[in-house]
C-alpha cells in the first residue's frame, strides 16, 4: 500500500531482503488516495478518503467517465509511487479484490505494463465463496492470461482469511489442486493494532507462516518461491 502510513519503513526492510517478492497492493477503497483529494474528488468522501462503499463507487467508475479519468489517473500515481521505490515489481492486486471490477482491470491492464507488471492474482479458490464471485474471479483470471500476464491457478487461504492457523495450513498443503497455488494469508506480530480487522487472529496465521514442520511440508513435492520465479 504505497499510499499507507508506513509505507517508507516497509520499503526500507524491503530493501534489505532482495529474495523478497514485493508486490504493489492497489489501494481504492479504505484508505487515502496518492493524488490530492481535489484531484478525485468522485473516488473520495468529505474526509478526502477514498469512498468506503464499494458498490456506489464501482458503479460510479462503470457509469461516469469523469470517474474513470480519476481512476486511471489514481492508478497510475499509485504505480508511479512504487516504482519511486526501486523495488522491483513482483506483483499486482488491489485491495479488497477490487480489482475483479472489469473498470479497474482495464485500468490495471493498461498501465501496469508500463511500469514492469507481469504478474497479478486471481482469487479464485476452488470450492469457496459464492457463485457470482467465483465467476467475477475467473473472468478476471482468463482476461489477464490473454494479456499474457503470469495468474495462479487458484488460491488457498481467503476463505479463512483472519484464521488460517497451522491446523488448516497443513490440510491446504496436504491437498493442494495440481498447478499454482498463492498461499494468501494475513500475518502479523499483534492481533490488535490501528487498521486491524476485528477478530482476525493474525498471530496464528504468522505462527503457520513460520513452523518449520510446515516449511518441510511445503517443500515435499512442491517448488516454492514469489510470483517472479514462475515467470518462464
Amino acid at each position: 500500500m504505497v499510499t499507507g502510513t508506513v509505507a517508507a519503513d516497509a520499503v526500507a526492510r524491503a530493501g534489505t531482503m532482495p529474495s523478497l517478492g514485493v508486490g504493489l497492493h492497489l489501494v481504492l477503497v479504505e484508505g487515502r488516495p496518492a493524488l490530492p483529494p481535489s484531484d478525485v474528488p468522485m473516488l473520495v468522501d468529505e474526509t478526502g478518503a477514498f469512498c468506503r462503499d464499494m458498490a456506489r463507487l464501482g458503479l460510479a467508475i462503470f457509469a461516469n467517465p469523469s470517474a474513470r479519468r480519476q481512476l486511471y489517473a489514481e492508478i497510475e500515481a499509485q504505480f508511479t509511487l512504487f516504482a519511486a521505490t526501486g523495488l522491483p515489481l513482483d506483483h499486482v492486486n488491489a485491495h479488497k479484490h477490487f480489482h475483479v471490477h472489469p473498470t479497474i482491470a482495464s485500468a490495471i491492464l493498461a498501465i501496469g505494463p508500463r511500469y514492469g507488471m507481469k504478474a497479478m492474482r486471481a482469487p479464485v479458490e476452488r470450492g469457496r465463496g459464492g457463485a457470482l464471485v467465483r465467476l467475477w474471479a475467473t473472468l478476471l483470471q482468463r482476461r489477464l492470461r490473454r494479456a499474457g500476464m503470469l495468474v495462479p491457478d487458484q488460491i488457498v487461504g481467503l476463505a479463512w482469511s483472519g484464521a488460517f492457523d497451522r491446523d488448516r495450513m497443513r490440510r491446504a498443503l496436504t491437498s493442494l489442486s495440481p498447478g499454482l497455488t498463492e498461499i494468501y494469508t494475513h500475518p502479523a506480530a499483534e492481533d490488535v493494532y490501528p487498521g486491524s480487522a476485528r477478530g482476525y487472529r493474525y498471530r496464528d496465521e504468522l505462527a503457520a507462516l513460520v513452523d518449520r514442520d510446515l516449511g518441510t511440508l511445503a517443500r515435499h513435492g512442491s517448488e516454492l518461491g514469489n510470483f517472479t520465479a514462475f515467470m518462464q
